[in-house]
């Protein structure tokens, strides 16, 4: 299988503040990584860095290239929170923006190809009978299957995606996970996560991010991993009925 990504020693700083250091990482076609860590860890920068939004003090970002010998094209999901959803904006005007050629075009229109397009992805995320719906009217899950549909307009080969279920409900978030099942498919996928409930769904690598690459391998967390990857021991205590996930360790701990 051909590598889709791969970084070498990469290191960001905000002014003398490290948020990254000498990561390595390698992202292989069709597959799904997810990116867990604590607040502050560095997991949306690296999406920033892969984007280049941010510029690495040290290190490289290298992506393959396609047959056509161009770079592969980029989907990107933002965090929910960046959004100002009062803007007086419609669901199908969201999608259609991704047809945006990229620079200065005064005279820009879109075309019957990119409205096609737009209804196609609208249809593909379960979204097309609300294309005339204004964006304050979503749900938070409504409004991320429709960020997802955005990501999907430049027909992306990889898909970044900044903690999409982090302002849905249960039974959005499984249709979302089930929605990205389908597409790793057909695309790569990189999605940064704190939801446990992603780690058994379907990801098939995670990267464990704490400035620091802490693990990297296969979706399985054990209480080193844990306790490197917070800075302290952690007890994990699942939703629902409480039961620790895993066992009892002497001294202070965090609850994740």
């Amino acid at each position: 299988m051909n590598n889709m990504l791969e970084i070498e020693n990469l290191c960001v700083n905000y002014g003398n503040t490290p948020a990254l250091q000498n990561v390595d990482l390698v992202v292989e076609e069709g597959e799904f990584l997810g990116i867990m860590g604590p607040n502050g860890g560095g997991k949306s920068t690296l999406l920033k860095a892969m984007l280049g939004l941010i510029k690495p003090s040290e290190g490289t970002i290298r992506f393959t290239t396609g047959t056509d010998g161009k770079q592969k094209r980029i989907g990107y999901v933002p965090q929910f929170a960046v959004i100002d959803r009062r803007f007086p904006i419609t669901v199908k005007e969201v999608v259609l923006s991704g047809h945006i050629i990229p620079g200065l075009h005064p005279f820009f229109k879109y075309s019957k190809e990119d409205e096609r397009d737009t209804m196609m992805q609208l249809e593909r995320v379960g979204m097309a009978d609300l294309a005339d719906r204004h964006i304050m009217a979503l749900s938070g899950g409504e409004f991320q299957k429709m960020l997802i549909a955005r990501a999907l307009a430049v027909q992306p080969e990889l898909l970044l995606l900044d903690e999409p279920t982090a302002s849905v409900d249960a039974m959005s978030r499984e249709q979302i996970y089930r929605l990205l099942g389908e597409l790793n498919r057909e695309i790569t996928i990189i999605m940064v996560t704190h939801d446990m409930m992603a780690v058994s769904s379907n990801i098939n690598k995670l990267a464990c991010l704490n400035e620091k690459l802490v693990y990297h391998g296969e979706p399985e967390l054990n209480e080193s991993v844990v306790n490197k990857l917070y800075g302290c021991p952690v007890e994990l205590v699942a939703h629902g009925v409480p039961h620790r996930v895993l066992k009892e360790h002497e001294g202070g701990h965090c609850e994740c």
